[in-house]
């Protein structure tokens, strides 16, 4: 919301010597978050006058078009004489009133104005645009060239003032729970209440009656609009254009002006924070409705844009069928009229006559219906936060008297106001409930002061009832009024104190373990990337999910960043593989990333969510409460990887990302958890069905799948954009902690010799080194201390569809030196178990 300050100050008595800087410091105090004071006209200095254009010679021989004009300025350079001045801009005429800057000004931007001689001539000054000025290219007078005035300002009058170009602007973010500070009318209360001034209230207007000679209106659906006010302005002048003074205040706040007619809605709107829609009561037929539209019937708003209607959309509807989206945009089909002149008769045509529309529409729909056609407009933009619908009948009624002043309108004695029944909200609440919540003793007298001076209401003495103001829907509960009070107190005013945290907590073993996983999975040379944990449909088909995979059930959010991704994650592939695609994009192919994060299993037994309390510590039970309306929440790991995963030098070829890397990366993140896994081929996606790794560990006695790694698919590679062979694995990091021995205990060191075996086995093709391994290890026995797969080979020296595994055993006993024969014969039966489970046969035997 931009904010000008010489259009606060109408409304708010301003110490004369107050700058922006000073009322932005003041309004931060109170809360809203004023970004930057933009200071208009710096360093402008004139003489900068109004000229009428008396003569205009074309100038031939050049490249461009050049205009030599002569320009009365009146006694402003001092002689009266005509101003010389050369020109290139073609947009005005002869008898045009401009706006000329004169030799020993300075325009915006440090740029001295001088006599010169140019294309032959001598220039005393300059006509000027908008954007010399620096108003930018919504002035309103010939946007695509010099200003051009109303005829009737006086030539050698003072533009600065006339255009009001010396200003300071505040342009104010206004949170979602603030909307009543998209007007004037809020920025001023806040200002007010800053200050300890009063407020002039631009919404005190006397308001006729409502009677039944307005234009009709049927309102079908209370709910959606339970306010609608309608009023008629006949007689205007259809070539009656908006004065200097509204059009400036509208480019200020940054709109652009239009027409007279719209410019005043769009002018109420900005002082008052009501939306308005004006009609051209020519075009509409019949009583004006308000309903929720049927599904597949279509609009063409304002915008030249042809919509397809919702059946949750609500709508503005005559004997037609809809002439607008209600509080996002109106029809084409009912728009002002621009003014033209009859080719033949000569007569100005235009809209005359206009119905006025005040109404008040319930949030959430306008902000689904803005949502769902892409379309926000700062109509929506209001409705959507809250919009004080007693202010729609005193939005009407300053509509309508600017029409009549600016116009040359007449007011239609009807006047239609349709009301569902309602009552203010009231709040209970004791009257130390705001010093028991900001630990500072404020006492009733200031709680009072302060929730009066933001418009409640408020009775009573140790009980407070408060009445909240129409204007702040914001406030629900009691919590918000202490709000109020503490930040109108000052946030800088609280006592600063630290709580005393309880000794010898510290982290979790799950915290530890997620910070272990991250720093082993960088040691190995991944990079860590954060993703949002938000995903859509797109994505998981692209992963090639079949319809009945558990991955595909989601938690919906109600209000979603993003239409395209609603839900929260199931896996943390999604946004690995993005970010990896996206890298790879900018020309870094060698990529290995990694993330630790939770996704969201619903488990389809969620309950209702109970609401906590913030006087008091939660009970166990309310924490279980809460705790059973949520998803499921596990922590997982998951790693990307594409190019490169050696890179080629002089100490070798180098070697590219494949299959087994993603499985070492399983084993990383294990081994940090101290956990033995088994890896098993497998079949699932996104996996590729041959290069796939089941990931096993046995969580509470039982063997259970943690998750998988390999190769992915190539169909899924494709469909995101991948680099080709590219890999990546997920896994439980909750399952993989309860799969771990616990704290790990110091090995004891042996001061024996050691003595080493090698084996190589010939197995089928099919069967995987882990259980070849594992079968190792249990014959073997205690003396065994190590295993290490070296070498893998298949050949015709093999046989086809076998390979050969060679290992390194080495053995050691804690309390003695091994002899050959001790190594060799627990060698044999690691051998004769392998062979027993496996099918394994010493090569060369």
């Amino acid at each position: 919301m931009r904010v000008p300050l010489s259009w606060l100050r109408e409304y708010v008595d301003l110490p004369a010597t107050e700058t922006g800087r000073d009322v932005q410091a003041k309004l931060v105090s109170a809360g809203l978050e004023v970004e930057t004071v933009e200071q208009l006209g710096a360093g402008l200095k004139g003489p900068l006058v109004v000229g009428k254009v008396l003569t205009i010679e074309e100038l031939e021989g050049f490249k461009k078009p050049i205009r030599f004009c002569t320009v009365d300025v009146g006694t402003a350079n001092g002689t009266g004489e005509p101003q010389e001045i050369v020109c290139g801009a073609r947009n005005f005429s002869v008898g045009d009133k401009v706006v000329v800057v004169l030799p020993g000004a300075v325009l915006p931007g440090d740029f001295a104005i001088a006599a010169r001689k140019t294309y032959g001539k001598t220039s005393h000054g300059m006509i000027c645009s908008g954007d010399e000025l620096g108003m930018g290219g919504n002035s309103g007078w010939g946007e695509d060239g010099i200003i051009v005035l109303p005829p009737e300002h006086e030539a050698g009058t003072d533009a600065i003032a006339l255009l009001e170009l010396v200003d300071e602007v505040l342009d104010i973010a206004v949170t979602p729970d603030r909307g009543y500070c998209l007007s004037l009318r809020g920025v001023a209360r806040e200002t007010a209440i800053a200050y300890g001034l009063t407020l002039r209230d631009p919404a005190l207007l006397d308001v006729p009656a409502p009677n039944s000679y307005g234009h009709p209106v049927k309102v079908a659906d209370p709910r959606g609009c339970d306010r609608f006010t309608a009023r008629t302005v006949t007689g205007l002048d259809p070539e009656a254009q908006s004065p200097i003074w509204l059009r400036r205040r509208l480019q200020k706040a940054g709109m652009r002006p239009i027409s007279l007619a719209v410019d005043i809605t769009n002018y109420v709107m900005l002082e008052l924070g009501q939306p308005l829609h004006a009609y051209d009561r020519s075009r509409l037929e019949g009583a004006i409705g308000v309903r929720r539209a049927q599904s597949g019937e279509k609009i063409t708003t304002l915008d030249g844009v042809h919509r397809v209607l919702d059946a949750q959309d609500l709508v503005i509807t005559d004997d037609r069928g809809p002439i607008g989206l209600a509080g996002v945009m109106g029809g084409a089909n009912t728009e002002i009229a621009d003014t033209a002149t009859h080719p033949e008769t000569g007569e100005v045509q235009g809209t005359t006559d206009v119905v006025i529309e005040a109404a008040h529409f319930d949030a959430i729909s306008i902000a689904r219906t803005a949502r769902r056609h892409k379309l926000a407009s700062e109509a929506s933009k209001r409705f959507e936060r809250g919009v004080d619908p007693q202010a729609a009948a005193a939005a009407a009624q300053r509509t309508v008297d600017l029409l009549v002043l600016l116009a040359g309108g007449s007011a239609g004695a009807g006047v239609t106001e349709i009301i569902a029944p309602s009552a203010p909200h009231t709040i209970t609440m004791p009257a130390d409930h705001p010093d028991r919540v900001a630990g500072v003793t404020y006492g009733r007298e200031t709680v009072v002061r302060r929730l009066q001076q933001i418009g409640c209401d408020v009775y009573g003495q140790d009980e407070l009832v408060v009445t909240v103001p129409s204007w702040r829907p914001d406030l629900g509960e009691p919590n918000d009024l202490a709000e109020e009070v503490i930040r109108l107190e000052g946030y800088e005013n609280l006592p600063s104190s630290l709580p005393t945290p309880p000794s010898g907590r510290g982290l979790t073993e799950r915290q530890r373990l997620h910070r272990r996983v991250g720093r082993a999975l960088a040691g190995a040379g991944y990079v860590e990337a954060l993703n949002y944990p938000f995903l859509g449909d797109a994505a998981l088909d692209a992963l090639g999910l079949p319809a009945d995979d558990d991955r595909r059930r989601t938690v919906t959010l109600v209000n979603p960043l993003s239409d395209e991704e609603p839900a929260l994650r199931t896996t943390l592939l999604p946004g690995l593989l993005a970010a990896l695609r996206r890298n790879d994009g900018r020309g870094s192919h060698d990529l290995a990333l990694f993330e630790t994060g939770l996704v969201f299993l619903p488990t389809g037994h969620e309950t209702v969510p109970v609401r906590l309390p913030v006087d008091r510590r939660p009970t166990d039970e309310e924490v279980a409460a809460l705790d059973a309306a949520l998803p499921r929440q596990p922590r997982h790991a998951a790693v990307v990887l594409a190019g490169a995963r050696e890179q080629a030098g002089w100490w070798g070829k180098g070697r590219p990302a494949e299959w087994s890397d993603a499985v070492e990366a399983a084993r990383t993140v294990a081994r940090e958890a101290r956990a033995e896994l088994t890896v098993r081929a497998a079949q699932y996606a996104p996996w590729h069905p041959g290069r796939c790794a089941a990931l096993y560990a046995a969580v509470d006695g039982e063997e259970t799948l943690l998750g998988h790694a390999g190769e992915l698919h190539p169909r899924v590679v494709k469909a995101l954009g991948l680099p080709e062979r590219s890999c990546a694995m997920e896994i439980d990091l909750d399952l993989l902690e309860r799969a771990g021995t616990g704290v790990i205990k110091a090995p004891r060191i042996s001061t024996y010799p050691v003595a080493t075996q090698d084996v190589a086995l010939v197995v089928p093709g099919e069967v995987p080194a882990a259980e070849v391994e594992r079968a190792l290890r249990e014959g073997a026995g205690e003396l065994l201390e190590s295993l290490r797969l070296f070498d893998v080979f298949a050949g015709e020296q093999i046989g086809e569809g076998h390979k050969s595994l060679a290992y390194a055993l080495r053995f050691r006993a804690a309390d003695r030196t091994l002899t050959v024969d001790e190594a060799t014969a627990a060698r044999d039966a690691a051998v004769a178990l392998a062979a027993e489970r496996t099918g394994a046969v010493l090569r060369g035997a």
